[in-house]
């Protein structure tokens, strides 16, 4: 299932392929500004994506080649660990191999920098200047897929190797759209910013002071918010939608099933006011209500499995009632509570983590810089009504001024144009990975964790 292929090299957005590439030399002299290109790999879950990513002197950036392969597990309904690492294995070689064909075209031929394409016109191309792949966190097994194949590959040209973390490329792809767009100099948002990480398999609120220092204010005590959209949407969908899917997306379907004309469904949405309005409990017209986690506390803390527990009950109990099946428009109303929950859930934690901040700042407890963005992302940050509930929350709450940033979809989801934009951030900053590097299962970004974060594990190469 190919999703997604951007190639352009005249230009630093996405678009059609152009048959002349930009050549940019790769210097040496120290100080000098340099290109810098890298293939990268992702293969942490159920998409195998490769992507050779560029970035210029003047910090715009080109996505040369992106495409993915997503493993086809609609019969289980969700991931499944075997089918992914099969789809893993039977799809990268191929992925790396097209990829080839749209590295930029080298200076000369027979350069120690290039490299000869058959593809029936035999142009020399650059060699990317290291290799980036995925390290963790994820599946082992399915990681290991695309490590592998790095490392050989920057054997066979004499790169060096990266080995990334997947949250932090997430928290990173905003600067990647900002490098891609082009405009300025610079890359936004500067640090510091507060990230919000929602995806299937990860929920959390972190405070990025910097590349490395990535600290976790929030995290789920249960299940990942992507996880709860995708089960309460196996059981609020109806069963011919399910049987139809071309995609295992639950959460994306079931809000277009939820907001069937877009932002016109939403558009008188309002939020709570204030903590007390939080609490308020809302019935439905059909008897049911779902309870906002947390919402007598301020624990900096996420709970989602209580939500799609509770559409698993109301389902349970229409069947015992005898009515197999909801009606469509209670379905629909279900679907928008089960995202109004989990949002505000979301937002009302995020509040608090700002004004956490703020008073620390104001009283002189902490000396990081007033927090002026929000970066949302991960898969669940492509929902519209997520970034509505977030926009009202931070309006109505004193922080209209924290301006909210999120990648386009194609760049929420994994891919392996954010590796490849993580992997030139750390490569600039003078890391590269050993090639005895493992894949890792677990792997923290906060630096006050057991592990160390991000530079806490072995492996690491300072150049």
């Amino acid at each position: 299932m190919l999703a997604f292929r951007a190639l352009p090299s005249s230009t630093t957005r996405c678009g059609s392929l152009s048959p002349s590439f930009r050549f940019c030399p790769t210097f040496s002299r120290v100080g000098q500004r340099r290109c810098l290109l890298t293939l990268a790999i992702e293969t942490s879950c159920d998409d195998t994506s490769v992507s050779i990513v560029e970035k210029h002197p003047n910090n715009a950036t080109t996505i040369h080649f992106l495409e993915n392969v997503t493993a086809d597990t609609r019969q289980y309904r969700g991931i499944h660990p075997i089918e992914a690492l099969l789809s893993h294995q039977e799809s990268l070689a191929k992925l790396v191999n097209k990829a080839l064909g749209y590295l930029p075209q080298a200076e000369a031929q027979g350069s120690s920098n290039s490299l000869i394409i058959n593809d029936g016109r035999n142009i020399t191309r650059r060699l990317p200047d290291f290799v980036a792949a995925t390290r963790g966190p994820g599946m082992r097994s399915n990681l290991a897929v695309g490590i592998d194949t790095a490392k050989g590959l920057a054997v066979a040209w004499q790169r060096p190797f990266i080995g990334v973390h997947h949250m932090q490329a997430h928290l990173l792809t905003p600067r990647l759209v900002s490098a891609m767009e082009g405009k300025g100099t610079s890359v936004q948002p500067e640090f510091p910013f507060l990230s919000i990480l929602v995806s299937g398999g990860h929920s959390m609120l972190v405070h990025s002071k910097s590349l490395i220092e990535h600290d976790i204010i929030a995290s789920t005590v249960d299940i990942a918010m992507g996880e709860t959209l995708d089960k309460s949407a196996r059981e609020i969908l109806p069963e011919s939608l399910l049987q139809d899917a071309k995609t295992t997306m639950y959460g994306k379907m079931l809000e277009k099933f939820a907001f069937p004309n877009g932002p016109a469904d939403y558009a008188n949405y309002r939020p709570p006011r204030n903590r007390g309005e939080e609490q308020v409990r809302r019935e439905s017209p059909w008897g049911w209500s779902i309870t906002t986690p947390f919402a007598n506390t301020r624990h900096l803390q996420f709970s989602f499995s209580c939500v799609s527990s509770t559409v698993s009950r109301i389902s349970q109990e229409r069947a015992k009632a005898g009515r197999e099946s909801m009606s469509n428009d209670e379905r629909v109303d279900l679907a928008r509570e089960v995202m109004r929950v989990c949002f505000e859930h979301l937002a009302s934690r995020t509040i608090i983590a700002l004004e956490t901040l703020e008073q620390k700042r104001l009283h002189g407890q902490s000396s990081d810089e007033e927090i002026k963005t929000l970066v949302v992302s991960g898969g669940v940050a492509a929902n519209k009504f997520l970034m509505t509930v977030l926009r009202s929350f931070l309006d109505v709450r004193g922080f209209e001024h924290v301006r909210i940033v999120a990648p386009p979809p194609y760049l929420c989801t994994d891919n392996a144009a954010m590796i490849g934009w993580a992997g030139i951030e750390m490569f600039e900053a003078g890391w590269s990975t050993d090639l005895g590097a493992k894949a890792v299962r677990r792997w923290t970004l906060d630096p006050q964790a057991e592990d160390g974060g991000i530079l806490g594990i072995d492996g690491w190469v300072r150049r």
